[in-house]
C-alpha cells in the first residue's frame, strides 16, 4: 500500500530517539524554564516533532494553536492531557485480525491534514513498528467506537491491547491517550524486552502502564 503525505508525516513520530545513560534535568524548549518529569509538550502538525513545556508555555499553544509565537515555534499545538476510556468497547478477533497486526497491543494515529488518513503502530524492541492498515478494517473495527470519533489528530491515539483466551473480545482495552504516552510506551518496551516473548520483567511493566492509563482514565458513556 502506498502511503501518502499525512501517513509519511506521521511515520516522524516513529523515528527511534537516542536514550543517554543519565538525562539531564529537564527544561522547556520555550523559555528554560527547569520542568518536572511529567511536563507537557507540544507537536509541530507538520514536521512531528515533539518540544518539551512548562505548563505556562503549553497553554499559550492550547487555545490558539501555532499563533501564539512565530518563528521556530510557529505551528506547534499543544498536546492534551486527557485520559478516556469506553467501558462498551468490544473487539472480535475478526476484527483485530483483519487489521493484520501480529502483536497484542498498538496504537493508531489520525493525521489532521487528511482525515481518512490513519497510522497504526505498535511497540518493538527496535522501537515503534508500523503495520499496514486497511480503512475498511479501522472503519469496522477500532474506528467504529465510541473513543474515534472523539479522537482529536495530530495530538491523541487510542491505545488498544487485546485480551487472552476466551475472553479476549470482551476484555480488550482501548484508551484514547496524549501522544506523547505512546512514546513512553515504545522507550518502557525497547529498556526492558529481553529474548522473544519479552521476559517477566518487560510484561511487567507493560501491565503496571497499562495500570496507570487505565486508573487515571475517565470513563465515557452514550
Amino acid at each position: 500500500m502506498t502511503a501518502g503525505p499525512a501517513v509519511a508525516g506521521l511515520r516522524r513520530f516513529l523515528a527511534p530517539r537516542p536514550e543517554p545513560a543519565s538525562p539531564p534535568a529537564g527544561r522547556c524548549d520555550l523559555c528554560a524554564a527547569e520542568v518536572p518529569p511529567e511536563h507537557p509538550h507540544l507537536v509541530h502538525v507538520v514536521e512531528r516533532s515533539l518540544k518539551c513545556a512548562c505548563r505556562p508555555c503549553a497553554l499559550l499553544f492550547r487555545d490558539r494553536p501555532g499563533e501564539a509565537s512565530a518563528g521556530a515555534f510557529s505551528g506547534f499545538r499543544t498536546i492534551p492531557e486527557r485520559y478516556l476510556r469506553d467501558p462498551d468497547f468490544v473487539l472480535t478477533d475478526q476484527q483485530w485480525d483483519a487489521l493484520q497486526i501480529p502483536v497484542g497491543m498498538a496504537f493508531f494515529l489520525r493525521s489532521g491534514s487528511a482525515e481518512s488518513s490513519v497510522l497504526a503502530c505498535y511497540p518493538s524492541p527496535a522501537g515503534a513498528t508500523e503495520s499496514e492498515l486497511d480503512l475498511a478494517a479501522w472503519s469496522h473495527g477500532v474506528g467504529a467506537g465510541r473513543l474515534a470519533a472523539l479522537l482529536e489528530p495530530d495530538v491523541e491515539a487510542l491505545l488498544v491491547r487485546r485480551g487472552a483466551g476466551e475472553e479476549a473480545a470482551a476484555e480488550t482495552r482501548c484508551v484514547l491517550v496524549p501522544v506523547d504516552a505512546c512514546y513512553r510506551l515504545v522507550g518502557l518496551v525497547r529498556r526492558h524486552w529481553r529474548g522473544f516473548d519479552g521476559g517477566a520483567e518487560a510484561w511487567a511493566h507493560i501491565d503496571a502502564f497499562f495500570d496507570a492509563i487505565t486508573a487515571r482514565s475517565r470513563e465515557v458513556t452514550r
